[in-house]
């Protein structure tokens, strides 16, 4: 079982005829994405090497039946395209684009979470979900992705995003679903989210965590871990020799008030009985311990 996608989703690309949308969207439909569609409302009629383009969301979700939506539009466009794919009918919107103001990413969390409660958000400025063997929505490369589970992998970062997929790969370990939420301060989609989510998933039998400093998600991933996952949890927390004060790469990157440190957040987790890795590697060498074991 998958998580949020699986094999018969289907997905347009909104910004499908752009530079990134266009190279995305076909390499995720060549790696067997049901890629059906795309938008753009000065292209309608047209198509990108067969991927029809649709005027509008609405459209493209009447003539196709999508129920799931990349978005590959500039940070100013963001919030129009996402209430655009909730308002057409789309109910999972996958957001890469980085740079969105974190004013807009309040306005349309809340929003969604008012009036379309039933429409999940992933990101913005997320590398998006892939489910391995299945569907890939977004810029993750599916050939460090190995299928077949039984490890749910969610991070904050995309290019630790990666690196778990790989350092899983690289000890024979396949993957139900890995989703990267973003390091934006204000997530479509949260830790607890994902890891409900695969406690809930019969196939998922272990997680994998990476978080970085900045925040209090990880402390509240931490928490809940603790109260409501009996399934063995791995962490790795990026930024140990951070310097307080400093942005470090992500908008939601950054110590202040003595809060959000790695320290703190691998204390936490290691308090919820999560094993707790030094560096990507070390992560991946104790989740296989725990894969030899079940």
């Amino acid at each position: 079982m998958s998580i949020f996608v699986d094999e018969n989703t289907k997905v347009i690309y909104q910004g499908l005829t752009g530079s990134q949308g266009r190279m995305y969207g076909l390499l995720n439909r060549a790696y067997g994405t049901k890629v059906v569609g795309g938008t753009n409302p000065k292209k309608a009629g047209t198509d990108v090497d067969g991927v029809p383009v649709f005027g509008s969301v609405k459209d493209a979700v009447a003539a196709t039946g999508a129920t799931a939506s990349c978005i590959f539009i500039p940070a100013p466009g963001v919030k129009d395209a996402i209430m655009e794919a909730a308002e057409g009918g789309i109910t999972f919107i996958v957001a890469i684009t980085e740079g969105v103001p974190a004013h807009d990413e309040a306005w349309f969390f809340n929003k969604l979470k008012r009036d379309f409660p039933h429409v999940r958000l992933l990101g913005p400025n997320c590398p998006g979900i892939i489910s391995p063997g299945k569907c890939n929505i977004g810029i993750t490369a599916g050939h460090i992705a190995k299928p077949g589970g039984p490890v749910g992998i969610v991070s904050r970062s995309g290019t630790l995003t990666y690196q778990a997929l790989y350092e899983l790969q690289q000890n024979g370990i396949g993957v139900t679903t890995c989703v990267g939420i973003g390091g934006d301060p204000v997530p479509g989609t949260s830790f607890i989210d994902c890891l409900a989510a695969f406690q809930a998933d019969p196939e998922t039998k272990a997680v994998m965590m990476f978080g970085e400093i900045g925040g209090s998600a990880e402390e509240e991933a931490a928490a809940f871990i603790k109260a409501n996952m009996d399934k063995p949890v791995v962490s790795y927390i990026a930024g140990v020799t951070a310097p307080a004060g400093k942005k470090m790469g992500h908008a939601g990157a950054i110590v202040s008030g003595g809060k959000g440190t790695a320290k703190a957040k691998m204390e936490a987790l290691a308090d919820a009985g999560v094993k707790v890795g030094n560096n990507p590697t070390e992560a991946g060498d104790l989740m296989a311990e725990i894969v030899a074991k079940l």
